[in-house]
């Protein structure tokens, strides 16, 4: 006797059936020279999110279209299917090879802003290594030059302020490093160069008191030779930051490190100081 079918195994076999049926027609269509039906083809799996088949069929196309009014969008589309598929360094690089290749297209301007954003969507965490969102800035720099009357400028902008805050942590913490390893003369050039490079950083107040720290501490760390030098050194850093944050929550300990300074100048050198008011 045969066996009952249910229906949900039997749905199931059709379902295989078909996808075999339809995976058979795909590779045959693959495989011919049917280059018309491939195009028509390859935008009907774009449009039904199939990226990897639209990605392979216009892969095979579009040296047959090369020169053709078809070879732009075919090559935008080619690289959108990464784009789709979550693989944006190859993404990346098929929408520099579209602007290179393509300037004048209507999808240029497109791509270049893809570019741009394929790099945002690598940018990693502040700790870790930022050349992606450095690039990614810069090809958003590039697409506002280029295109500064577009509607998706001020989104752009919105991406450079949000990933130049995340270089400024980057910078502000590799710094920061350098005191909590105990390497003060690495970590007051480091510090002095983050806000050299960043001189509007939210970390302003903590890296000046922290170059503070670091000139005392240097100071009081050093061979007898070199204390003078680093001890008033330890003094000027202090006149900065009592002059920029006067009633900073730091100041108490700014004030030690400063009479501690002038105390040791004393002794040091048998000068008398006059200590100053805050």
């Amino acid at each position: 006797m045969f066996q009952k079918i249910g229906t949900t195994t039997f749905a199931l076999i059709i379902a295989l059936f078909l996808f075999a049926s339809c995976q058979s027609s795909y590779n045959r269509l693959l495989e011919s020279d049917d280059y018309e039906l491939m195009y028509e083809k390859a935008f009907e799996y774009y449009e039904e999110e199939d990226y990897a088949r639209a990605a392979s069929l216009l892969e095979r196309i579009i040296p047959v279209f090369r020169g053709t009014g078809e070879a732009d969008r075919l090559n935008f589309y080619y690289a959108s299917t990464y784009y789709e598929r979550g693989e944006y360094i190859m993404a990346a690089h098929h929408f520099s090879n579209f602007v290179r290749d393509f300037p004048n297209s209507e999808y240029t301007k497109e791509a270049y802003f893809l570019r741009a954003y394929c790099y945002y969507l690598q940018s990693p965490r502040p700790s870790l290594d930022q050349t992606p969102t450095r690039r990614a800035i810069d090809q958003f720099e590039m697409f506002i030059n280029r295109y500064p009357d577009s509607e998706k400028v001020p989104e752009a902008r919105e991406y450079i302020e949000e990933m130049r805050e995340k270089l400024i942590e980057k910078s502000y913490q590799s710094a920061k490093l350098y005191v909590e390893m105990e390497d003060y003369r690495a970590a007051i050039v480091a510090l002095k160069n983050s806000l050299k490079e960043y001189p509007d950083t939210k970390y302003r107040e903590d890296i000046l008191f922290l170059i503070l720290e670091s000139s005392y501490l240097l100071a009081r760390n050093s061979v007898p030779e070199r204390q003078i030098e680093r001890y008033r050194s330890t003094l000027d850093e202090y006149y900065v930051f009592s002059e920029e944050f006067p009633e900073s929550d730091y100041m108490s300990e700014a004030r030690r490190y400063y009479e501690n300074s002038v105390n040791a100048l004393e002794s040091l050198t048998g000068d008398e100081y006059e200590e100053i008011e805050n």
